[in-house]
C-alpha cells in the first residue's frame, strides 16, 4: 500500500502550510459541527466528536472556537447547516478517486467540482462508479520517535488491528471500522503519540504511475482538496 502512505506524506508535509492558512481550522469546526449534531455535544458519549476535539487541539485551536462549534451543531447556537456528500471521480490516467466534502449548497459545490476537475483532465463520475474499488477502514497515524514495528505490532494486533504500514517517521495503523475505537484508545492509553485518527477510504487495489503520471495525479489532488468544501480526498493511485 505504498501508494497510500506516499499521499498520507505529501498531506502530512502539506499540512503546514494549510495550518498557516487557517484551512485546516476550518475544516475541523465542520467536523466538530457535524459531529455534534449527529451524535450530541458530549464527547464522552460520542466518539466522532472526541476525535474531532482531539484533531482540534493537536492544531492548536482555541478552546472558544471548539465549544462554540459544539453548540452550533447541537442547536444552541444559530449556525450554517452542512450536508455531507461524497463525490467519485476520476483523475488523469484512469486513476479512481473519492472526494468527501461537507457543504451547505449541494449544487454551488457539485458544479464547483466540476469544472475544477475537468480543468485537471479529470471526470466526475455517477454514484457508484468507482466507490466499490475502497473500502473504508479506520486509520491511525503514530509518529515513530523511539517505537519498533515488532513493539508496535504486538500491541495493535491484540486490539484488532488488520494492518500496519511503516513510512519514513510515522507508522499507519489499519482496522475494520468497528475495531477503531478500540485500537486508538489502546494506543492512547500506551501512551504512543497519534498524529491523527479518522476514517478513509482505502483502494483494494492500487494502480502503478510513472514518474509524470505521478506528478500529474499529485497536482489533481492538490488541486481538488484546496476546495473549501473537500474535507478529505482518497484515490487509488500507486506514485512513483
Amino acid at each position: 500500500m505504498s501508494g497510500h502512505s506516499k499521499w498520507a506524506t505529501i498531506k502530512r508535509k502539506k499540512a503546514a502550510t494549510d495550518s498557516a492558512r487557517g484551512k485546516v481550522f476550518t475544516k475541523i469546526i465542520k467536523e466538530i459541527t457535524i459531529s455534534a449534531r449527529d451524535g450530541g455535544g458530549d464527547p464522552v458519549g460520542n466518539p466522532r466528536l472526541r476525535l474531532a476535539i482531539a484533531s482540534a487541539k493537536a492544531s492548536n485551536m482555541p478552546q472558544d472556537n471548539i465549544i462554540r462549534a459544539i453548540k452550533k451543531g447541537t442547536g444552541e447556537l444559530e449556525g450554517v447547516h452542512y450536508e455531507e456528500i461524497t463525490y467519485e471521480a476520476y483523475a488523469p490516467h484512469g486513476i479512481a478517486v473519492m472526494i468527501e466534502c461537507v457543504t451547505d449548497n449541494r449544487n454551488r459545490t457539485v458544479a464547483e467540482l466540476r469544472h475544477m476537475i475537468a480543468k485537471q483532465n479529470g471526470n466526475l463520475g455517477d454514484a457508484g462508479s468507482v466507490a466499490w474499488m475502497f473500502e473504508r477502514r479506520g486509520v491511525v497515524t503514530i509518529a515513530k520517535e523511539n517505537h519498533t514495528e515488532d513493539e508496535l505490532m504486538e500491541v495493535v494486533l491484540d486490539a484488532g488491528a488488520e494492518d500496519l504500514r511503516t513510512e519514513d517517521d510515522f507508522f499507519e495503523v489499519v482496522c475494520l471500522i468497528e475495531n477503531f475505537e478500540t485500537v486508538r484508545k489502546t494506543l492512547e492509553d500506551k501512551k504512543f503519540k497519534i498524529e491523527s485518527a479518522n476514517l478513509q477510504q482505502l483502494a483494494k487495489n492500487l494502480i502503478a504511475l510513472d514518474e509524470k503520471g505521478s506528478a500529474d495525479v499529485v497536482r489533481f489532488l492538490e488541486v481538488v482538496e484546496e476546495h473549501d468544501d473537500v474535507q478529505n480526498i482518497f484515490s487509488n493511485a500507486d506514485f512513483q
